[in-house]
């Protein structure tokens, strides 16, 4: 009788990416605003374990990203920029880190803008010395940084305040987060190749769009394109939208895998 070779097992995933909130501008009825949970081993010498960083923390945010990690656990926050949807849950996690029961926290790495550490102070009505340096690291966005298996570069994106889009790098896999923006030399950057790609589609193609502020479906799809992105996630669509707008929007012009965020959905590179 003969007999097959038994299948060699699957590769582990090296990176997971779960949308922990993803409602543009605000929180909607149906999720937290911007906020994503990247997951990868790692061994830094003192032993394998699973290393966590955090994409934004908008307003909501907190609470849903205990379903799928300990706050404690978390080994940087990566902000894109300092508007509300993006970063006001940070004023709730300065909280739990001072005055978890557990006891005191390490100092807790935050790479952002220029001004987040005085911005999230003020944010919580605190004085700007120390603030909630006590608390976090603030680092400002520069050079490429590493966090246990994560290579992070972040680019200047077009928007309102200072923003950054962000290439997250682990192994051979590559994430782009669009972060907010217009269409811009930057965000071709963060797209240029990646597996993945976080977009946000905030505008609808044909509405009288201001300039230098968001994306629509249809701009995400074209970058998607032009890149060569995998797979194009679009994300940060406004309660006041349908989201199967962007969704169609986006597919007419790329054909690619295509998908529309939604809180708790799983992606594994």
């Amino acid at each position: 009788m003969s007999t097959r070779p038994s299948s060699p097992p699957s590769p582990r995933p090296s990176v997971r990416l779960t949308v922990v909130g993803c409602s543009g501008s605000y929180p909607g009825p149906d999720s937290p605003a911007s906020c994503y949970l990247l997951e990868a081993e790692h061994d830094d010498g003192s032993g394998p374990r699973t290393w966590r960083v955090v994409l934004d923390l908008g307003n909501g945010a907190l609470g849903a990203l205990q379903r799928y990690a300990d706050p404690l656990a978390i080994d940087a926050v990566l902000l894109s920029h300092l508007h509300a949807d993006h970063c006001l849950d940070m004023c709730g996690y300065h909280v739990l880190r001072r005055y978890h029961p557990s006891g005191p926290q390490p100092l807790l790495p935050v790479h952002g803008p220029a001004d987040t550490a005085d911005r999230l102070a003020r944010g919580y009505d605190l004085e700007v010395d120390p603030g909630m340096r006590e608390e976090f690291d603030f680092r400002v966005w520069g050079e490429p940084v590493r966090i246990g298996p994560f290579h992070v570069r972040a680019v200047p994106v077009d928007h309102p305040v200072d923003a950054f889009g962000l290439r997250i790098t682990v192994g051979d896999v590559t994430i782009g987060y669009s972060g907010d923006t217009a269409p811009c030399a930057g965000l071709d950057e963060v797209a240029d190749g990646v597996d993945l790609l976080l977009a946000e589609a905030s505008f609808r193609a044909g509405d009288d769009n201001p300039p230098h502020i968001h994306l629509t479906g249809t701009d995400c799809g074209d970058v998607a394109r032009r890149a060569g992105v995998g797979r194009l996630v679009l994300t940060h669509v406004p309660p006041w939208f349908d989201p199967a707008d962007a969704l169609a929007e986006a597919t007419a012009v790329f054909d690619g895998p295509t998908v529309l965020a939604t809180p708790g959905a799983v992606y594994e590179l």
